[in-house]
């Protein structure tokens, strides 16, 4: 049976199938303020249509669509344009001047990035009586210093309504109930893949974890980062610091403060422990390349202990002189072998994620010595990067077909509208439940999904894994607690009044 199209005086006709899922979702949050919870690539975007088509009924214009990147900013843009049956829809990102925004400020619906709507507010160029509806993507984010928490603060005295979207809550429940805070939500809207009106519209991913040895030359080097690391750790413990034995780079930047207010003598093992941890975890789950290049910018910095780690340190500076010879010598990692091997049958489109830049560099330069057509995506960070239409570009090429391979940082993590992807590859693990959630909803959507996990045995990556799974099964059943939570929020105040 052909899908059904919305119909409303709002939306243009043909431009938006039926879902009930989406539909009951925001029928949900036009009632209060409301935390959208639906897995990646099944329509967050299509919900918010639907609340603001049902704002512009009722004569409330003014809706301000916020999204943490200006590629996603821009994708929501195009939606909304081409979806919306009105013509003042603006985009704001810090790339246009402060003339021309003031301009773009006046339209009805604003879609803009957090930093900028949070500078113009404070310069009072933003009349923000304007706004009926606020709605922030990737809601998660709504935490400690993030624009986001400042926006629902500068507009809380209002009568706004304000939606949030995610695609999972984290798994710590003091962290969901902040964004539930910082955002004023009163209840949650949520799906999951197993929810029966979601079911329909997605196909089975199957998930392959894919075990690698370290080389043998690439495990005497991680040996001797580890004799450099237990060096400051047998010194900070000297010096009366309780570490465990699992040398975490968590319990490491968790000792700062006290350190830094209480230890002071402890400040250059403790700092310089740091750098080996980052310097060892990019080493063992990167490889060569990427190691050498965090090596070169950090000996290039002013900081405590970094003259005597890359001068006087035997065990750090032996480590850096083999990893050299294995660059010379074209080692770079086994998981850059998995992955030619893998991409050698595979004759469909593939995303690969990768936290690391560098890792991205490399791992793209491989793909096109293969004769495969691979560009990368990583987002803007001072003079490096790409600027928001390359990214937009990077993408529509990759959609097109174009381009086969995309090489990704967490930029192609968030809501990207990477449509009919059936291979994604994790090059490395995150221990993120809701980074996990994303980058695995960019297959399985409209055909049956592969997700392969690169893990290199013994390593930071194996790590990473049982974190990752502990995080998402935690996260699961956030949902429930927080209802919970904001039920009972709600009858505190309720009897309060």
């Amino acid at each position: 049976m052909p899908a059904k199209n919305v119909e409303h005086k709002f939306i243009v006709p043909n431009s938006v199938e039926v879902r009930d899922y989406q539909v009951n979702l925001a029928n949900q949050a036009k009632n209060e303020n409301c935390l959208i919870i639906l897995p990646t690539g099944l329509g967050k975007t299509v919900v918010a249509l639907h609340v603001i088509a049902d704002y512009l009924t009722k004569g409330n214009g003014g809706v301000l669509f916020l999204a943490p990147t200006k590629v996603l900013v821009n994708q929501h843009y195009e939606f909304l344009k081409n979806t919306l049956a009105i013509d003042d829809i603006a985009l704001i990102t810090g790339e246009d001047l402060l003339e021309k925004r003031k301009k773009l400020w006046i339209n009805s619906i604003i879609c803009a990035t957090p930093e900028i709507t949070r500078n113009d507010i404070a310069r009072k160029i933003v009349d923000t009586n304007q706004f009926n509806l606020i709605i922030f993507d990737e809601a998660h984010r709504a935490v400690g210093d993030y624009a986001y928490v400042k926006i629902a603060e500068q507009l809380s005295g209002l009568s706004i309504r304000m939606l949030g979207m995610t695609a999972t809550l984290p798994s710590e429940k003091e962290k969901s109930k902040e964004i539930c805070n910082n955002l004023h939500i009163k209840s949650l809207a949520a799906r999951s893949d197993s929810s029966p009106d979601v079911k329909p519209y997605i196909q089975e991913t199957n998930t392959e974890w894919i075990p690698v040895d370290l080389s043998s030359d690439m495990k005497i080097i991680q040996r001797y980062l580890k004799l450099a690391l237990d060096q400051r750790y047998t010194e900070l413990r000297r010096n009366g610091l309780r570490l465990s034995d699992n040398k975490s780079l968590s319990q490491l930047l968790n000792a700062r403060e006290f350190v830094l207010k209480q230890n002071r003598r402890s400040a250059k093992p403790l700092f310089t422990a740091i750098r080996i941890t980052y310097a060892l975890n990019i080493f063992e789950a990167h490889g060569i390349t990427p190691f050498l290049k965090f090596c070169e910018r950090t000996k290039n910095k002013k900081g405590a202990g970094i003259k005597e780690l890359f001068e006087t340190d035997q065990n750090f500076t032996k480590a850096i002189d083999l990893a050299k010879s294995a660059q010379s010598n074209d080692i770079e990692h086994p998981k850059i072998d998995k992955l030619v091997e893998i991409l050698r049958d595979t004759k469909s489109k593939v995303l690969i994620f990768s936290s690391y830049r560098d890792s991205v560099d490399v791992i793209q330069k491989k793909l096109v010595e293969m004769n495969i057509a691979a560009e990368i995506l990583i987002g803007k960070a001072g003079k490096t990067g790409l600027k928001q239409q390359e990214q937009v570009e990077t993408v529509q090429r990759f959609r097109d077909g174009i381009t086969r391979a995309l090489v990704a940082t967490r930029v192609g993590e968030e809501g990207l509208d990477i449509s009919e992807v059936n291979l994604v590859i994790f090059y490395d693990n995150v221990p993120s439940s809701i980074r996990y959630v994303q980058r695995k909803g960019r297959t399985g959507r409209k055909a049956q999904g592969r997700l392969v996990v690169l893990i290199a045995k013994d390593t930071i990556d194996e790590a990473y894994y049982w974190i990752g799974k502990r995080k998402v099964k935690a996260a699961n059943g956030m949902t429930d607690k927080i209802t919970k939570h904001l039920e009972k929020t709600k009858h505190v105040m309720d009897d309060y009044f």
